[in-house]
């Protein structure tokens, strides 16, 4: 498609919503079914539906919304009960019917005269079926929708081939309010949108709705131009690159990646506790001493830093999916004095310690790693960015409930400033959650102050 054709004359200002839809498909995650709304997304109290007792909805109305897909599944959900269907069966379950229903003809515009159909989005064809881990995948789906939906209504293994691809590729992870990933959706217009490590807009959702934001202003539209991150930023070149080609199938090469990266991002601290500076482990020989302090690097020192990254790495590794508030206490004890304040892996580290203090209310311990991690963000993620705002707020709310007043209005001011670009003020999370601490916290220092 020439370029001219991905361009509109309209000014789009930083925080502006450029571009929202409806998925074409969507499953939420089975892990979440009895938290969330098969339909809206949303938490709340909620009625289980009758025929498969599988599903739940906040109501008659979602009830009723949700149907149209659900009917085809429900009655095979219930047949195969008491077992969980993996989500990645039930999506192409619903893709399967989407397309037997004339889903195929459906086009998504993003603009006036420019759509997306399914027929649009890349199947990997090729780089599927090289992929040993994602072939053993399909395969077992293959068996898994084959007992969820008989042989007759399976399309042939080609096609099959062709969904899973297109499932892989294009598919968006659904993100609550909390940037937690609460389901899978097929975008078909938003899948025109590249991908890069300095993106220039960011995807929100509301429910399953998804919404394309502006994080700098544009004297015009221009597709070709706008850029989302696929992938989480914090991490190396190298392990970005690698995430990337493995899940996606192409070297990034946008300005990030192709820059110097920051020298800290690997660097051990000095071993003088005093002195702030980092130390290139990679390059530095033992005996060498510190450029800011005149420290000598000992080999003894660089053994331990080489060690607490084994240490760190295996940990990380074990708590993608879920952080354990004991486990992470002991990697930052072993990391003081040798990581470097912003080695990603000590960020990632203090990071997955800060949630799993939340989750276990330990505010103490949330409060010193929020205030830890805000300057490593923002060398991070930059100065605008979700991320960054949630952090600010999660900050500010621990602040308010310790009464220290001031520093939450602070902070709160600052999600305010980052939420109202990447999230706009007639979000949930901006109207029903920021604006009311907000209000509390002016009040309360008003009040300090009379």
């Amino acid at each position: 498609m020439a370029e001219s054709e991905m361009r509109s004359k309209k000014l789009v200002h930083e925080g502006c919503t450029i571009y929202k839809e409806k998925p074409f498909v969507y499953v939420l995650s089975s892990k979440l079914r009895t938290e969330y709304c098969d339909s809206c997304l949303k938490k709340g109290q909620f009625m289980k539906c009758s025929g498969c007792h599988y599903v739940y909805y906040c109501g008659k109305v979602c009830q009723k919304e949700g149907w149209s897909v659900h009917k085809t599944e429900c009655r095979n959900l219930k047949r195969v009960a008491p077992r969980i269907l993996p989500d990645a069966a039930r999506f192409i379950a619903r893709l399967i019917h989407v397309l037997r229903k004339g889903g195929d003809l459906v086009k998504s515009y993003y603009l006036e005269n420019c759509f997306r159909m399914y027929k649009d989005l890349m199947s990997h064809y090729p780089n599927i079926k090289g992929d040993h881990q994602r072939m053993e995948h399909f395969t077992s789906l293959c068996a898994v929708l084959f007992d969820f939906l008989g042989d007759d209504s399976l399309p042939n293994s080609a096609e099959l081939m062709g969904m899973y691809g297109r499932m892989c590729i294009n598919s968006f992870n659904i993100i609550d309010q909390e940037l937690q990933c609460i389901g899978t959706g097929m975008y078909l217009g938003a899948s025109v949108i590249d991908h890069s490590c300095s993106p220039n807009a960011v995807a929100i959702f509301d429910g399953p709705v998804l919404s394309i934001r502006a994080l700098q202003t544009f004297q015009y539209l221009d597709w070709s131009q706008i850029r989302i991150s696929y992938i989480d930023i914090l991490n190396t070149t190298k392990d970005r690159q690698n995430e990337l080609e493995a899940a996606y199938y192409f070297l990034c090469k946008c300005p990030k990646c192709l820059e110097p990266e920051p020298p800290e991002i690997n660097a051990a601290a000095c071993p003088n506790e005093k002195c702030d500076n980092y130390i290139d482990a990679e390059i530095i020989t033992p005996g060498e001493k510190c450029t800011k302090c005149d420290t000598i690097i000992t080999e003894l020192f660089l053994k331990r830093f080489k060690e607490v990254v084994e240490f760190t790495d295996l940990h990380l590794q074990n708590m993608k999916q879920l952080a354990y508030f004991d486990v992470c206490e002991i990697c930052l004890k072993k990391q003081k004095g040798v990581l470097h304040k912003f080695n990603v892996k000590y960020v990632k580290t203090l990071d997955l310690a800060f949630q799993s203090s939340i989750d276990f209310q330990k505010w103490d311990f949330a409060r010193k790693f929020a205030l830890e991690l805000v300057d490593a963000f923002y060398k991070y993620y930059g100065q605008v960015h979700p991320i960054t705002g949630l952090l600010h707020l999660k900050l500010g709310k621990i602040l308010l409930f310790e009464e220290n007043d001031n520093l939450a209005l602070e902070h709160l001011t600052k999600a305010y400033q980052i939420l109202k670009i990447t999230h706009g003020i007639s979000n949930n999370l901006f109207k029903d959650e920021l604006v009311p601490l907000m209000q509390q916290a002016r009040a309360a220092v008003t009040n300090q102050n009379v």
